[in-house]
């Protein structure tokens, strides 16, 4: 993920510019909100409607916000948290009720099918990890949430909110932490790593759960 607008391409010389691809401008225009006065309402919309729709990650904002005041960075990350859980619960409910008329083509949309079946698989296994480890990690928590609504039988609105809960403040917590430690050079890694940062603390993460199950027999 990147959150450099340096990274826009600039328009070629002596030939018209090139318009940006609708994921692009999207994301361009997530990250505007930073530099006006709604920069903390946009935040809580856009972590909301990404739980069960939007395609860009609340991070590009969040990140950018919390580069902008890092002693508000923990605030950031709440709303993000907090928001973010509450838009899982709608993706819940079009998994629940609505899945024929707008979950499908919210799949489908996205190209999400075979993530469509696998997550299926997953809660018939374990559906409390599986949404934990999608909370965090770069999975795509919006099939997870509306999955879960079709999947009620497996898995409870209960299990979604905590897992979730869990998940998205973590992952959240990671960036806001970073920057309100280490300030503007951390922005650079979290701009290239957060992935990746993200999935290691999570292995680590289930290791240490697995290992302490262990050591319990």
């Amino acid at each position: 993920m990147n959150t450099d607008t340096s990274a826009v391409a600039a328009e070629p010389t002596g030939g018209p510019a090139k318009k940006p691809n609708i994921v692009k401008r999207l994301y361009n225009w997530v990250l505007h909100w930073a530099d006006t006065k709604y920069g903390l309402p946009a935040l809580c919309a856009i972590s909301f409607v990404e739980s069960s729709f939007f395609p860009i990650p609340p991070d590009v904002l969040l990140i950018a916000l919390c580069m902008g005041a890092p002693k508000r960075a923990f605030k950031f990350v709440f709303y993000c948290a907090l928001f973010s859980v509450l838009g899982g619960i709608l993706g819940y409910y079009i998994g629940y009720a609505l899945y024929e008329e707008v979950g499908r083509r919210i799949i489908e949309f996205f190209h999400y099918q075979e993530a469509y079946a696998y997550v299926g698989k997953l809660y018939g296994d374990n559906a409390f990890l599986a949404i934990l480890t999608a909370g965090f990690t770069p999975l795509p928590y919006k099939v997870f949430t509306i999955a879960a609504g079709v999947f009620h039988e497996q898995v409870g609105l209960m299990t979604l909110i905590t897992a979730s809960a869990l998940g998205r403040t973590g992952r959240f917590l990671l960036v806001g932490a970073a920057i309100y430690f280490f300030g503007p050079p951390v922005k650079r890694l979290l701009d290239k790593y957060l992935e990746i940062f993200c999935v290691i603390f999570m292995v680590l993460l289930i290791g240490s759960f697995f290992i302490v199950k262990w050591l319990a027999k």
